[in-house]
């Protein structure tokens, strides 16, 4: 056996395998969206050894200046605070630790890593490997004794609304040079950044899952019936730093032959997505995401042009192709890998024109769905695997949870 090797990046010794995987998310389990990167990938591990998903500790700090977000936004995590450590699947388990959302404190770091520790212990681990989707989370992760450290850089989060770049800066920066390996999923982002190891892993999607839905026959959701067809789609988060909600409002009144559901949640104040032909019906569970792609005509993303959008890799892109329904999009660059399959539009006349191209033009499935049919988060989380595995990080043989 080969003596146990020191990367120099936490002070601590660190061995060839692992027993586990202590997963610092950048969402949280209890009240966003299961289909994210980091989730997704968890879930695959879990198949084999255990898992504990630290929920995100937030990059920002609510403020009361949110109004009626701010409430609920306390409420939310307050509430997910009080679950404590959860297994909610098999060699699966979530924790909540209290901690100040931003991280930054000595103090609060301290007192995360501690409360970290503990669920891992009782999650069955000794040796896990760490695992950061949140940059937040950095000085935690690096007080915990493991056998090695994976950076989950997905998004540029220093372009976050509302945070503090230059701390979020700092996280990244000391991240990129501590962790054994860095994994992107935008071309844009690994290209602008040095780290120590890195690696391409796109997202995954269940095709099969999605495709179905988009072949089915079955009714639409109970909250989207009375809408008129043509029926136009967004799914996912309605969020000030990615959805142009002034486009889209210019798009709704360009097509007013089209209804509108926006499907997700919102954090703009109400007015901003509001029009008569426009039903927004709330967040959903990952399992009836796709019921709602498959009840619209077209599916569209009208993101903002900005840093976060440019270095962005958005997972609806795949389930939309898999359910098989016309995409109109504003342009990002990871659209260049889907040449053909995606309509782009620059600005909202021109959104609107390609809109009402989709919805006059028979649509042809099967290249999307072909584009996708291959790429399982199973397939994924194997590539990451036989990754760590070339750097000497190995799964622990008979590794299972308690």
């Amino acid at each position: 056996m080969r003596e146990p090797r020191t990367n120099g990046t936490r002070g601590l010794e660190t061995l060839d395998e692992f027993d586990g995987v202590v997963c610092f998310g950048g969402v949280d389990w209890w009240y966003h969206n299961r289909g994210h990167y980091d989730l997704q990938m968890m879930r695959e591990f879990a198949r084999e050894l255990p898992v504990l998903y630290v929920n995100s500790i937030g990059m920002r700090t609510p403020t009361p200046r949110e109004g009626a977000m701010f409430a609920r936004r306390v409420a939310r995590k307050t509430r997910s605070w009080l679950r404590g450590r959860v297994q909610v699947e098999r060699n699966f388990s979530v924790a909540s630790p209290v901690s100040w959302p931003g991280g930054g404190a000595q103090a609060n770091s301290a007192l995360l890593a501690a409360q970290v520790r503990r669920a891992a212990l009782a999650s069955g681990m000794r040796r896990p490997l760490v695992w950061v989707a949140c940059p937040a989370a950095a000085d935690a992760a690096l007080r915990l004794s493991s056998a090695g450290l994976v950076f989950q850089r997905t998004d540029r989060f220093e372009a976050f609304h509302g945070v503090d770049a230059q701390r979020v800066e700092r996280d990244v920066a000391t991240l990129l040079e501590r962790a054994d390996l860095t994994l992107y999923c935008s071309r844009t982002l690994q290209a602008s950044e040095r780290a120590r190891r890195a690696l391409f892993v796109d997202h995954g999607v269940d095709a099969r899952r999605f495709s179905a839905a988009g072949e089915s026959d079955a009714p639409a959701p109970e909250d989207l019936k009375g809408l008129r067809r043509p029926l136009v789609g967004f799914v996912g988060g309605i969020d000030a730093h990615t959805f142009d909600d002034a486009l889209f409002r210019r798009v709704v009144e360009l097509t007013p032959q089209a209804d509108f559901a926006l499907v997700g949640g919102c954090s703009l104040p109400s007015e901003r997505i509001s029009a008569p032909n426009v039903r927004h019906v709330g967040r959903k569970p990952f399992e009836q995401v796709a019921r709602y792609m498959a009840a619209c005509d077209v599916l569209i993303m009208p993101w903002r042009d900005n840093d976060w959008i440019r270095a962005c890799n958005p997972i609806k892109l795949k389930e939309y192709l898999a359910v098989g329904r016309p995409i109109v999009s504003t342009p990002f660059d990871e659209l260049s890998s889907y040449a053909g399959l995606v309509r782009v539009a620059r600005g909202a006349e021109a959104f609107a024109d390609e809109l009402r191209s989709a919805l006059s033009t028979p649509h042809d499935p099967a290249p999307g769905r072909a584009r996708v049919r291959d790429e399982s988060w199973a397939q994924r989380a194997l590539r990451v695997l036989d990754e760590l595995s070339e750097l000497g990080l190995h799964q622990a043989v008979g590794a299972l949870a308690p």
